[in-house]
């Protein structure tokens, strides 16, 4: 019998990631690596405990394999506990063949049972694919304070950057007045982050409403709030000053990493009060050439680097040899760099070889046209031979040979 928990935290971890190309080609969005030591999913996870929030579904789907053995029973996030804890909530085998999530909210309304189980007042929804610091217990007292049924978290972004968002229209007070998903003309600037809390009875009520829509997309964004809205609930913005990002897409997965080396960028993993805690294989110091040059760079545990990087981030157990250049990359696990390769403003995927004098990507003030400019994703295990050139832009699948 499990006993009555106040916070039951839901995190959506099952989408396809398919704008990662090959990065998430075999393995889940949460689970890619990111920042040298850590996974996405470190981030929410790491949220959720240091907001005391200790019951935690993962909902997986795709490609979930890695992801569960990196979870495990949680106890890097000090999540393998008696009640509660971190259980991976997967779609089960429905009578008459597999049901597979068809959105974010039927995947939440697959897992009534799972939160009635805990008995809460409320329920946080969380994505896996964002890179922020957040304190969920305080948005949660706003929620309580404001009596609300649904309190959404977010952010002011660029003006010109608005229309990729959900976006909120808000009174003096903070209450949503309207929301509008990804508007042509938006008219405010306040994304929502996709962190919501709900009156576990009210968004209950509305999954149950929601399933039973014929043609619904069964989406948070697209149906629930709107819903809710419609039926004019009291719900409110919980506004978040600090660093989010989105890391859905090739360069905001590169831009991310190179933001944990970045002065000016408001993102310490360093910080102990508010720790990010991960499942770190153990590797031994790295190991830094007296002829290596490393500036501006993060150098993982186990690296052994002997060629020259500048401003890269560089995972554990990475191996970059004599003469290899490495800049504005990122390197992710165990990727091996070998004599007089060039890497330029480019991800490399865990366990790739990058033979003798291979070049990848390019400086993008060098290139003539700069719409050519793109980062290059070498996926994991792929091996470029020796010599190859690889352009701005090009993706090289997990395991291929070029």
């Amino acid at each position: 019998m499990a006993h009555k928990t106040d916070v039951v935290a839901m995190l959506l971890a099952g989408g396809q990631g398919s704008r990662l190309g090959v990065l998430t080609k075999n393995i889940a969005k949460p689970a890619v690596p990111y920042g040298g030591n850590y996974r996405i999913i470190d981030f929410p996870l790491s949220n959720c405990v240091n907001s005391g929030i200790y019951t935690v579904g993962v909902l997986t789907q795709y490609q979930p394999l890695e992801l569960n053995d990196y979870l495990g029973n949680g106890q890097p996030w000090d999540l393998d506990r008696q009640n509660g804890g971190i259980h991976v909530l997967s779609p089960y085998e429905a009578i008459g063949g597999a049901e597979w999530y068809k959105g974010t909210a039927n995947a939440i309304y697959q897992n009534i049972n799972f939160i009635e189980k805990y008995d809460p007042e409320y329920v946080v929804i969380l994505s896996g694919d964002h890179i922020y610091k957040m304190n969920y217990a305080k948005m949660v007292d706003f929620h309580k304070k404001n009596n609300a049924a649904c309190t959404i978290a977010v952010l002011e972004v660029p003006w010109e950057e608005a229309s990729r968002f959900g976006i909120l229209a808000t009174k003096d007070n903070n209450e949503i007045y309207e929301f509008a998903e990804k508007p042509e003309k938006p008219k405010s600037n306040k994304a929502s982050m996709g962190v919501y809390v709900f009156s576990w009875d009210k968004l209950k009520q509305y999954l149950i409403q929601d399933e039973n829509t014929e043609g619904s997309s069964n989406d948070f964004g697209k149906n629930i709030i709107p819903a809710m809205l419609d039926a004019k609930e009291r719900m409110f913005a919980f506004p978040f000053e600090g660093y989010w990002k989105d890391v859905g897409t090739i360069d905001s997965l590169w831009e991310a990493n190179l933001d944990i080396i970045n002065p000016n960028v408001d993102l310490d993993l360093s910080d102990t009060s508010w720790r990010i805690y991960s499942r770190n294989p153990m590797a031994p110091p790295h190991y830094i050439g007296k002829n290596a040059v490393v500036e501006n760079s993060s150098i993982s545990e186990g690296c052994e680097i002997e060629g020259n990087v500048d401003y890269s981030v560089v995972s554990s157990n990475v191996t970059i040899e004599e003469g290899a250049d490495i800049r504005y990359s990122v390197i992710m696990p165990g990727a091996v760099i070998k004599k007089g390769a060039k890497v330029y403003y480019s991800i490399v995927g865990e366990g790739a070889v990058i033979e003798e004098n291979v070049k990848i990507g390019e400086n993008p003030e060098l290139l003539e046209k700069p719409e050519e400019w793109g980062i290059p994703v070498i996926g994991a295990g792929a091996t470029i031979t020796k010599g190859q050139c690889i352009a701005p832009g090009i993706m090289i699948k997990s395991g291929e040979e070029v």
